[in-house]
């Protein structure tokens, strides 16, 4: 026996898990939140208003403007893909809804590049299990596929995978293209024009996604993990290898070049001092659940693979993915989305420590999950219950003081969708509890299906609440009936997502503010008012009224129409 193997797996334990199930949870998990809801603050409307601004021709697609101001990331290309998806959409459909559907596509090819990049490494002979001596043992592509079931489970079971990654950004945009990026090194063994051209695609969108520094050190990085698994091999294993560290090595440097090119390459290195750091690691913890606990299990069970100086590709790979999104999550900002790359690296070591789980772990596992997410999905139900019938008083009343002002409305698809989803919860829970299947995957099934339900539960039922709470709309509705359809606003001191809100879900035409007015009304941020006083004459303004946002009275802005005879 191999002790260098730490996994022990029948083959009755490589049970395929049924393909219409797994389709239907990662369906409804990436379209719960693309769906029905209002561009949130603040990168979600802030990147949907550059988009519009491009789809409009009111910038330049090289340097896009949003009220004069530049985008905070240099990343273009989620701008770009959302804007000609408006563009080629047909006159009268919604842009909201439009500029979401390549997002859609997006995060069912990271789901998709996922599972394969855990299938190719865990196909890998140093990933197998252990050999029985009279036969039986997992056959490797039925014990790579269960692996690889358990990695896509794993990663959608992230607990900070949900709303980042619904969102139209330019942080789902890397992470597609981590995630080709991780399937092209891991299939490259056994592939050579898909994993190239994923490559390829990988390395060139984080480039123009705004991870210019990444792009060029993980491939070189990738480009060394092959290098030293071709020094292991021999004949035409080790040709093979060593023509896909030269494709590797190539289009890094064309991605390199790209970013020097483009001017894309930026010092953006911020060290965070103790309480940050302490801050950084409960980040981690929570955002990364539950697969970093099964992550440290995994090297921790493989260790002794590690231990040798030719590290095998099935740990180092994702290993060294996970190392740089944690790197980056502690050097730059904001973490969260730096940390977001990571999930799909920390998935596939997660999925590594499923053979390994002992019966009474996985046993723990699955009776945390349970009894989590089935409170989780009580407390949401009990406060949408206050919410349309004011019983439980405490709950209604809790939401009444959080977002003030709020009404809530009744629908019934939303409603028959959270039942439905609730029902598949509650008969998942009963066949798990009531049967004890051998598949391995089968401890990871009632985390990510408790994950959708909660991000199923929160888009259905809560969706108006966190559209009040979490959009600018209220804000502009305020401002809009003061101000009525004026040609133009004028606008000093608001924030990139506060002029996308009022530009579009307001239907105003902002321009920002001038030292002689051009409208006949302007809005000022109520933090930038004592520096809008200082650089500009205001005295042909007239003070008319302070628009809060409901569920932030620090956010206001303050209305000014211009004065009778000023024009």
């Amino acid at each position: 026996m191999n002790s260098t193997l730490p996994a022990i797996v029948a083959q009755n334990a490589v049970r395929r898990l049924p393909r219409p199930a797994l389709a239907a949870l990662c369906l409804a998990y990436v379209m719960a939140g693309f769906w029905g809801r209002a561009p949130w603050k603040n990168a979600d409307v802030t990147a949907f208003g550059y988009m519009m601004e491009l789809a409009q021709g009111h910038t330049h697609w090289l340097n896009p403007l949003l009220a004069g101001m530049p985008p905070e990331t240099d990343g273009l290309l989620a701008y770009w893909i959302g804007a000609w998806s408006i563009l080629a959409a047909p006159s009268g459909w919604s842009p909201e809804l439009v500029s979401r559907v390549p997002f859609v596509l997006m995060l069912c090819l990271t789901l998709v590049a996922t599972w394969y990049g855990v299938y190719y490494l865990a196909r890998s002979p140093k990933a197998q299990p252990v050999a029985f001596a009279f036969g039986g043992e997992a056959r490797p592509t039925d014990y790579a596929r269960a692996l690889a079931d358990g990695g896509l489970l794993a990663l959608m079971a992230c607990l900070g995978l949900a709303r980042l990654s619904h969102e139209v950004t330019s942080y789902l945009t890397q992470l597609c293209c981590i995630a080709l990026t991780f399937y092209a090194v891991a299939a490259s063994p056994y592939r050579r024009t898909a994993p190239l051209i994923a490559f390829a695609l990988g390395l060139g969108g984080l480039a123009l996604s705004g991870a210019p520094s990444i792009a060029p050190a993980l491939g070189y990085g990738c480009a060394a993990l092959m290098a030293v698994q071709a020094s292991a091999q021999t004949g035409e294993g080790r040709r093979h290898h060593l023509r896909a560290v030269a494709a590797m090595a190539a289009v890094t440097t064309g991605a390199l070049a790209l970013v020097l090119a483009l001017d894309l390459a930026r010092w953006r290195v911020v060290l965070p001092d103790a309480a940050e750091a302490r801050s950084l690691v409960r980040l981690l913890v929570w955002f990364a659940w539950p697969a970093w606990p099964l992550a440290l299990l995994a090297l921790w069970r493989w260790r002794q693979q590690l231990a040798h100086w030719r590290w095998p590709l099935h740990l180092s790979l994702p290993l060294w993915f996970a190392l740089l999104s944690i790197v980056a999550t502690f050097t730059t900002l904001p973490a969260d989305r730096a940390l977001l790359l990571g999930l799909p690296a920390l998935a596939t070591l997660a999925a590594l420590a499923l053979p390994t789980l002992s019966r009474s772990l996985a046993a723990l596992i699955d009776w945390f999950t349970l009894l989590f997410f089935t409170g989780a999905a009580l407390i949401i139900w009990i406060i949408w219950l206050a919410m349309q019938t004011g019983f439980p008083e405490q709950p209604a009343a809790n939401v009444a003081r959080l977002a003030p002002g709020f009404r809530p409305d009744f629908s019934w698809l939303p409603l028959l969708c959270a039942l439905a989803a609730s029902a598949v919860w509650a008969a998942l829970v009963r066949w798990r509890v009531g049967r004890h299947p051998a598949a391995i995957w089968k401890s990871l099934v009632l985390p990510a299906s408790g994950a959708a339900l909660g991000w199923i539960l929160l888009m259905t039922l809560w969706l108006p609440l966190l559209d009040y709470a979490l959009s600018y709309e209220p804000m502009v509705q305020g401002a809009r009936a003061l101000i009525g359809s004026p040609a133009c606003v004028e606008e000093y001191g608001l924030s990139r997502a506060q002029v996308a809100a009022f530009q579009y879900q307001g239907g105003l035409r902002l321009q920002a503010a001038g030292k002689r007015p051009t409208c006949s009304w302007i809005l000022v941020s109520r933090e930038q008012l004592t520096s809008w006083r200082r650089h500009f004459d205001t005295s042909p303004w007239v003070f008319e009224s302070t628009v809060w946002r409901p569920v932030e009275q620090r956010e206001a802005v303050l209305l000014y129409r211009l004065g009778t005879g000023s024009e």
